[in-house]
C-alpha cells in the first residue's frame, strides 16, 4: 500500500494538533513529530505555520457538514437544526474539549495574524451565508417569522453557537448547548 503524501500526512498532523494543544503551543517541529516526516520537510510544502493554518481550517471546515445547510431534501429549520446537532454531537464525543478551530484561532491568533484574520472572516460569512439561506427558504415556507432578517439573525445564531462552546468547555456539560437550541429553534426560528 501507498504511503500517504508527506503534504497530507503534515496537514493532518497540524490539524490535530492546532484543535488539541492551540496555534501558538504547536511548534512546527511538535507537527512534523507528530506527521512522522523530517521537520525541513514541512517548508517543501508550506511557505510559514500561518499558511498551515490556513490549510488547517480549510480542512477543518471539510469535516463540519456544512452541505446539510443546503439539502433540499430536508425542510430549512430543520436542516439547521441537523447542522449544530452534528456539531453538539462532536463536542460530546470529545468530553467538551477543543471547541471550534474557528473560534478557537479567532480567541488566540486573529489579531496577530492578517492572513488568519481574513480566513477566519471569510469563513464565518461563508457559514452565516448558509445559515440565513436556509432562514430565507423558511420565511417563503412560512415557519420563520418574515420580520427577521436573515442575515442578521444567521450572524447572531453563529455568535451565540461559539459562545455556546465556550460555556460547555468551561462546564464540560451540555447544559449551553441546551440553552442553545431551545432558544434557537423554540423561540428565535418559529413562525
Amino acid at each position: 500500500m501507498a504511503r500517504r503524501s508527506m503534504r497530507a500526512e503534515i496537514s493532518d498532523a497540524a490539524l490535530e494538533r492546532f484543535h488539541t494543544r492551540g496555534y501558538s503551543a504547536a511548534g512546527v517541529k511538535d507537527i512534523t513529530d507528530a506527521a512522522g516526516v523530517p521537520k525541513g520537510s514541512f517548508y517543501n510544502h508550506f511557505a510559514s505555520k500561518e499558511a498551515m493554518g490556513v490549510e488547517a481550517l480549510h480542512r477543518y471546515a471539510a469535516t463540519q457538514r456544512f452541505a446539510v445547510l443546503a439539502d433540499d431534501s430536508l425542510p430549512p429549520v430543520e436542516r439547521i437544526r441537523r447542522h449544530f446537532t452534528f456539531l453538539r454531537a462532536q463536542q460530546e464525543e470529545r468530553g467538551y474539549t477543543r471547541g471550534c478551530l474557528y473560534g478557537n484561532f479567532a480567541a488566540e491568533i486573529a489579531d496577530h495574524s492578517e492572513l488568519i484574520r481574513a480566513e477566519l472572516a471569510a469563513g464565518f460569512d461563508e457559514w452565516v451565508a448558509g445559515i440565513a439561506e436556509a432562514i430565507i427558504q423558511a420565511q417563503r415556507a412560512g415557519t420563520v417569522r418574515a420580520t427577521l432578517d436573515p442575515a442578521v439573525t444567521a450572524r447572531f445564531i453563529l455568535n451565540a453557537w461559539e459562545g455556546t462552546l465556550l460555556g460547555a468547555r468551561a462546564a464540560r456539560t451540555g447544559e449551553s448547548f441546551d440553552a442553545f437550541f431551545q432558544l434557537v429553534f423554540e423561540v428565535l426560528l418559529t413562525a
